[in-house]
């Protein structure tokens, strides 16, 4: 996974003229350190692992971490600009699918994401997420990189949510900017419950009854 952030320039390197170079062992050793965070935040969370800890499991020298990043502040908003590129990989994937309906598209989402935590048993959340419940606990630098975030994932799915009223899938009197709020607050919720109890009811319970909610809306 990689995100927008560039590698800090080392001091000790003689300038060059033109573009300079980036040492492709530079390059994969940032890699490896954003993986492994988030593996750690995706199942711990930001305020229970340490720098030593991501050094160990990505096999980075310990005396690196600080060329990449210049604290774990920085660190911590790297990995949200590096999951946010990953997760919207994955929901546009699914949602600016035109081989199906708008409402289909977001059944492919709910089913790759749903099958993305099985995979790892249910131990691994959304960062995001995980974040926002440490809040308290961040630097405050955070907080406005987190609500970007869900405010981007909302916006995509209310334009799905809008083709689907469009077409006639939900009710015309249907609020997709509304709805798209409703959906992320209600998955966020699934989600963190889902690794809570280990199993996907959660996941099931919220969207089936979200679903219910689009077909029940009134002047259908």
């Amino acid at each position: 996974m990689t995100d927008s952030h560039s590698l800090t320039q080392d001091l000790d390197t003689p300038r060059r003229r033109g573009r300079p170079r980036r040492d492709p062992a530079d390059a994969e050793a940032r890699t490896r350190l954003i993986r492994s965070g988030l593996i750690h935040l995706t199942e711990r969370g930001y305020s229970a692992i340490g720098v030593d800890e991501v050094l160990r499991h990505s096999g980075v020298p310990k005396g690196s971490f600080y060329h990449y990043f210049p604290s774990k502040e920085a660190f911590g908003l790297a990995l949200v600009d590096a999951y946010h590129a990953y997760f919207v990989e994955m929901l546009d994937g699914a949602l600016t699918d035109t081989s199906l309906p708008p409402l289909d598209r977001m059944c492919l989402f709910i089913d790759r994401a749903s099958e993305g935590m099985a995979r790892h048993g249910y131990r691994r959340g959304c960062l995001v997420g995980n974040l926002g419940q440490e809040m308290s606990a961040l630097p405050e630098s955070f907080r406005a990189r987190l609500i970007a975030v869900f405010d981007d994932w909302q916006e995509r799915t209310a334009r799905c949510l809008e083709l689907a009223r469009e077409q006639g899938q939900i009710a015309a009197t249907s609020d997709p900017a509304a709805l798209a709020q409703f959906f992320w607050i209600g998955w966020e919720g699934a989600i963190l419950r889902a690794k809570l109890e280990q199993g996907p009811a959660p996941i099931h319970a919220f969207t089936d009854l979200f679903f219910k909610l689009l077909e029940g809306e009134p002047n259908r």
